[in-house]
């Protein structure tokens, strides 16, 4: 409940933001093409999510073996829709799930990772995942990501009229200045926010699929594992736009990079876990 409400307050902050720069660059008006277009490109990519991201990482659709096995057990335990089940040619262990709805989901887990878990912990993992579609957050990350490209879309407008107009003179110092200041950080502000928001999902996606596989262990066991095997060999060739799908983070960074990550410390999603216990 309490990562529910933050992520509607995050929501709230991102449409602060949009309303913001919009009022210092075009007013209502600006804010409105802004959000229409961010929507128009992020549509597609909402529709078509499931067929573009197994395309990009080279999925191939299994209906039996121990993956199916594990999902179809959790589906039909859950009165869940069964999704389709990919397995991605990588050797790290990862897994992502993508979909517009639960009826056009899709669950995907690389090789590796049937390598690396015990069934318990593909359990968890996959409970994860479905914890993921169960709740939508393909749809909340999709509207989160349209506010925040609404609102970097009104920036560099913002920013190149203020190149070719030179500003307005009646307005005054203050007035250009909080214009500036607004077109710099307001942007940046909205990318950590929707960076919260998916941090904020992978909580909930915790805690659901600990409900869902019935024991938090399986999943706190399995995240211990593949946050070590991703930072001994990181997966090849991440498209950073689809790094927050997966339920680790598949790119590396330290200092300031971290406060940029898409996911929450693993050892802090563990602690909630074993709390749960």
């Amino acid at each position: 409940m309490l990562n529910n409400l933050k992520t509607v307050a995050l929501m709230a902050l991102l449409t602060a933001l949009l309303m913001l720069i919009g009022g210092a660059i075009g007013g209502q008006g600006g804010a409105l093409v802004a959000l229409v277009l961010a929507a128009v490109m992020n549509l597609g990519s909402y529709w078509f999510s499931d067929k573009i991201v197994i395309r990009m990482y080279k999925g191939q659709e299994v209906t039996s073996g121990p993956l199916y096995e594990v999902v179809r057990e959790l589906v039909q335990r859950n009165n869940l829709i069964m999704p389709k089940v990919y397995i991605l040619p990588q050797d790290t262990p990862n897994a992502f799930a993508t979909g517009r709805n639960p009826k056009h989901a899709v669950v995907a887990a690389t090789e590796g990772i049937l390598h690396l878990l015990s069934r318990e912990e593909l359990m968890g993992v996959m409970a994860h995942e479905l914890s993921h579609v169960r709740h939508r957050d393909i749809l909340i990350g999709s509207i989160a990501a349209t506010i925040a490209g609404a609102i970097s879309y009104l920036a560099q407008m913002g920013q190149w009229a203020l190149i070719f107009g030179g500003g307005d003179d009646e307005e005054g110092g203050g007035n250009l200045i909080a214009t500036i200041v607004t077109l710099i950080f307001a942007p940046m502000a909205a990318m950590l926010v929707q960076m919260a928001v998916s941090r904020s999902r992978e909580f909930v996606a915790d805690r659901g699929g600990a409900e869902l596989c019935g024991n938090p262990q399986y999943l706190a066991s399995a995240l211990a594992k593949l946050e070590q095997a991703n930072h001994q060999r990181p997966m090849r060739q991440v498209n950073d736009a689809t790094a927050h799908m997966f339920i680790v983070n598949p790119l590396r960074g330290a200092g300031l990079q971290n406060l940029f990550s898409t996911h929450p410390p693993v050892a802090e999603r563990i602690r909630r876990l074993q709390a749960m216990s």
